[in-house]
């Protein structure tokens, strides 16, 4: 017979289900045992159980399907047979056989069995599961709604289902057929878009055939002079002493296949050639020979080399994040010193670029933007985390990404010092070095600017980055990125900016602005995608009101917690503005935060010189609050001073590219002041992002199309309103009026009728729109004859119009108190008899 546990489709053999492996009478009823798999009538003959065995005919089986259905009868239960050998044999009581009883108390100690937990497949032992815990006799009895209905008969676990996995293969099977599971989410993407896995890669294969520097890399590791280099035909030495300090040089490796480093390490071969020189790979004899790398030094005599790899030591000693690769070791061979590291079996993003650059003839194929950004997203954590205990990472590139599958490892910490380490040799890439290094010494900040630069050459073939554009971007009009993703551009302006102080704050700080433009650059690439939306940690939703916007309707600031007077603040509960205002300037302290609730105090007063007095003050103690100039724009806005609004709201968005608000900001200053293709762009961008935008955006869509004279985009835009936005009814009256000034004949007019359906509207409103329609479409009729189609229930045709049309004059008569009279001598004179 078959198996009675929830969701199993297997047979009872000997007693166990082939399957699940559990007795028939967990979970099932006797008569459920009992029952016929078929139509065809069946003996009560069943194989006979083997010796010490569970069998669907033990006493015991009965007794505990009793318990747990509560419905079977004395007449369904099975008849006595052999116990099991790890039952006790149990007679089912009166009451149970009588069907449904209360919930039993707790069976004393004597009593043994399986528990009756559903779920649960342990046996009592001294009175109590001995896995659940629970005492026999306490399985939950169902609860009934008010329907009827119990929570049993209301569970899907009733329901058959498709044999699926082992029920198909077999129970010889134990392994997954698919060994990678599709629900399984990437990692890198943050959610938004997908980053194709990166095959690993095996370590010995990883290995150079000719480990030899090439001579366009050679340089003097003191001087920075060419070294090493071909001349009369003669190759370069890769040994020697540099022509200009007379400092030794050397480019070949210090180890061989088969030395023993530190007692420990077996030396496989080369891996690659770095900036501090050779990096190899070996094995760990100590721990299960598994893979490591050993970093040596580009020259052993050299002071700087050997200093910094004994501060990375120092420092990477620390480091545990599983974004960053982990030092094991730093240990010394024939006096050179190297430093132990996790062998990380994946692809650089260089390499991943050279590969798609190969692929595509030679020419250069930069990484799909919202890839691009998801790389940088994914490692930015482990930026925070050395800027948190005061570590600058200094050499950031592509080089120094790996992918593994479907994670990262920031590789290659050589660069590595402490923030206020003055005296140690500074390490950059020309291109990606930010141009205070010199001069002030590596930052956050500068950090920041690699990072910058790294995404830059992700996204773009970036010409002249390391010669033209060493410290800046190239123009938007020669930049097809610029042009295509204006919120990057803005992003990547920011975090190279040649005044350190104008970069963002931390990686914290880019790492949500960048979200922003991955979910934007997302949400442009894949167009008609449900959107979801994306709480701002700066700014509030917009609210909508009607097709209108003022400065009530944009987003607020969002309070900063972490100011000192937030609590104060919070306990402030005054609508009065002036009020509120004149208790904001008694606050204990003038915090930052203390400043934006005047200037919004301000702002609702309508007091606009002293809303100016506050924002300049403010931006007098810090000229990087952004807040202030929103606060500025916002007045200005009050104030139709247009043009002000678009330059404060512009300069918000620079300083936070990933947010929405100052786009919609900037577009509504941008329609009022002349600008209305950039003004559609940014609509455009805040409609296909975030869900809360949709409205407010796709009004100020339907305004700039209708301003130029494009209706049909303007019903498109329209079109976007979701039904659950409260202005829903004011979009669809905007529709209708569009689709009716198109002038498309009876097929817009039928539109334009079906447009405010289910719509609500004030009294008299709808019977008016109706007259509307129904007079344009009987002038239709009249002039170019009936069609086959209906205009407000109605077939397009002279009689049929004229009855609809008196109909609509009647009953906008019982709301127009005015126009009565002249109403119904309207419906009079359209009346089909009045014209035979």
């Amino acid at each position: 017979m078959r198996c009675t546990q929830p969701g199993c489709t297997g047979d009872i053999v000997d007693g166990y289900c082939m399957i699940c492996g559990m007795p028939p009478s967990m979970g099932a009823s006797a008569s459920q045992q009992a029952a016929p798999q078929t139509s065809v009538p069946q003996t009560n003959a069943s194989p006979s159980p083997k010796p010490n065995s569970p069998s669907s005919n033990s006493p015991s089986s009965g007794s505990r399907a009793q318990q747990v259905s509560g419905s079977a009868s004395s007449q369904s239960a099975a008849p006595a047979g052999p116990a099991s050998g790890r039952m006790s044999t149990t007679t089912p009581s009166p009451s149970s056989q009588q069907g449904p009883s209360p919930r039993p108390g707790p069976t004393p100690t004597k009593v043994k069995g399986r528990c009756t937990m559903p779920g649960c497949g342990g046996e009592i032992r001294d009175g109590y599961c001995d896995i659940c815990g629970s005492p026999p006799g306490t399985a939950p009895s169902p609860v009934e709604d008010d329907a009827g209905l119990s929570s049993v008969t209301k569970a899907s676990s009733h329901i058959a289902s498709t044999a699926l996995g082992s029920s198909i293969v077999g129970t010889e099977s134990t392994r997954r057929i698919r060994e990678a599971s599709r629900e399984r989410s990437a990692r890198i993407g943050a959610g938004l878009t997908r980053v194709p896995p990166a095959p690993a890669v095996d370590p010995e294969k990883a290995m150079m055939t000719d480990p030899v520097v090439p001579e366009r890399k050679r340089f003097c590791p003191s001087c920075g002079a060419k070294v090493g280099r071909s001349r009369e035909g003669r190759r370069g030495r890769t040994t020697g002493f540099c022509a200009s300090c007379r400092n030794p040089f050397s480019f070949d490796p210090q180890l061989k296949a088969g030395d023993i480093v530190g007692n420990q390490y077996e030396v496989a071969g080369c891996l690659a050639h770095g900036g501090l020189g050779w990096i190899y790979l070996a094995r760990d004899k100590n721990v299960s020979d598994r893979w490591v790398v050993l970093k040596g030094l580009l020259n052993s005599g050299d002071a700087d080399a050997l200093a910094s790899a004994i501060a990375e030591q120092q420092f990477l000693a620390q480091v545990e994040h599983p974004l960053i690769v982990e030092i094991y070791n730093f240990v010394t061979h024939e006096g050179a010193g190297y430093i132990v590291m996790e062998y990380v079996g994946g692809r650089s993003l260089k390499d991943l670029l050279k590969d798609r650059r190969a692929k595509n003839n030679g020419i250069y194929d930069p990484l799909p933007v919202d890839q691009a950004i998801a790389y940088i997203v994914e490692v930015l954590p482990a930026f925070q985390y050395l800027h948190e205990k005061g570590l600058i990472y200094c050499d950031f590139k592509p080089d120094n990404i790996i992918q593994m599958g479907d994670s990262i490892k920031l590789i290659d910490l050589g660069g590595v010092r402490r923030l206020d380490d003055e005296d140690s040799a500074i390490y950059g890439t020309v291109g990606y070095q930010a141009p205070e290094i010199a001069r002030l010494g590596p930052s956050v900040q500068s950090d920041i600017f690699t990072i910058g630069r790294t995404l830059m050459v992700l996204c773009s073939e970036f010409r002249g980055y390391q010669s033209t554009y060493e410290f800046s971007l190239p123009p938007v009009e020669e930049t097809p990125l610029f042009q295509e993703n204006d919120s990057l551009y803005r992003l990547l302006l920011k975090c190279c900016a040649p005044n350190p102080a104008d970069r963002f704050a931390s990686a914290d700080e880019l790492q949500t602005q960048l979200m922003g433009v991955l979910r934007e650059t997302v949400a442009r690439r894949t167009p008609g995608t449900a959107l979801t939306s994306a709480p701002s940690e700066l700014f509030e939703a917009p609210v909508i009101v009607n097709d209108s916007v003022d400065w009530h309707q944009l987003p607020r600031l969002r309070p900063n917690t972490s100011d000192p007077q937030h609590s104060w603040l919070s306990n402030i509960d005054i609508d009065d503005p002036a009020n509120k205002l004149s208790v904001l300037d008694g606050a204990p302290e003038d915090t930052e935060e203390v400043w934006i609730a005047r200037c919004a105090a301000a702002l609702e007063l309508g007091d606009h010189r002293r809303l100016d007095q506050l924002t300049r003050s403010l931006l007098h103690l810090n000229p990087w609050e952004w807040r202030a100039v929103w606060m500025q724009g916002l007045g200005a806005m009050a104030q139709h001073r247009w043009h002000d609004a678009m330059a404060a709201f512009n300069a918000v968005y620079g300083q936070v590219p990933g947010e929405l608000a100052p786009k919609l900001a900037l577009a509504v200053a941008c329609e009022n002041a002349g600008e209305p293709e950039v003004a559609e762009g940014l609509y455009l961008a805040c409609v296909s992002t975030d869900a809360n935008y949709v409205t407010i955006s796709a009004f100020g869509l339907a305004r700039i199309r209708e301003a130029r004279g494009d209706l049909k985009k303007a019903v498109s835009a329209l079109d976007m309103v979701p039904t659950t936005s409260r202005a829903y009814a004011e979009a669809r009256r905007s529709r209708s009026r569009h689709l009716i000034e198109l002038g498309e004949g009876l097929e817009g007019l039928s539109k334009a009728m079906e447009s405010m359906q289910g719509v609500r509207m004030a009294p008299g409103e709808r019977e008016h729109f109706e007259v509307t329609v129904l007079e344009q479409a009987l002038a239709e009729v009249l002039h170019h004859g009936p069609q086959k189609i209906e205009i407000s229930g109605y077939p397009a045709e002279e009689k049929q119009l004229r009855i609809g049309l008196e109909k609509a004059y009647r009953r906008l008569a019982r709301h127009e108190e005015e126009r009565r009279v002249e109403l119904i001598d309207e419906a009079n004179q359209i009346r089909r008899w009045s014209l035979l």
